[in-house]
This record gives structure tokens, C-alpha cells and sequence, in this order.
């Protein structure tokens, strides 16, 4: 039972890495949370978006998670 979690911008850089497999867990806060501390507060914040299988999550605190899905972190978009 896995997640795989992609990371996408400068959150990649944060994470070390593009994409990595976790244990599946059932909660974006219990993922969240499960991860390192520097990268769990990147990846915390409001700014950034999660997308669920391709569709971004609405309210990612009543989401829930299943096995198999792809959790995206999204960075804030800034420019012009």
C-alpha cells in the first residue's frame, strides 16, 4: 500500500527529488506531516496546491486519501 508523491518547481528541490513512493496513509495532514520537517512546512502552507490524480484539491483538510493515488505539490505561481 503506497502514495506516490510528485514534486513539482522548486518544491522538487526541497524534496530532493521529483517523485518518491511512501506508505499509504489516509490523510494529506498525516502525509504532510509524516514527512521530513523542512519539507513538511514547504509543503504546509496555503500558498501551495494539491492535486489528487490530476485534479486539484478543494479542502485538503476533509480529503481523503486511497492507495495508489498521486498526490502533486504544487508551488506558487508568481511572475508576468
Amino acid at each position: 500500500m503506497a502514495l506516490k508523491l510528485v514534486f513539482m518547481g522548486r518544491l522538487a528541490d526541497s524534496a530532493g527529488t521529483a517523485e518518491r513512493e511512501v506508505a499509504a496513509v489516509p490523510s494529506i495532514a498525516a502525509l504532510i506531516a509524516g514527512l521530513e520537517p523542512d519539507l513538511s512546512a514547504a509543503l504546509g502552507g496555503p500558498k501551495v496546491k494539491i492535486a489528487v490524480n490530476g485534479k486539484i484539491v478543494a479542502d485538503r483538510a476533509i480529503f481523503t486519501l486511497r492507495d495508489g493515488d498521486e498526490v502533486a505539490f504544487l508551488p506558487p505561481v508568481s511572475g508576468g
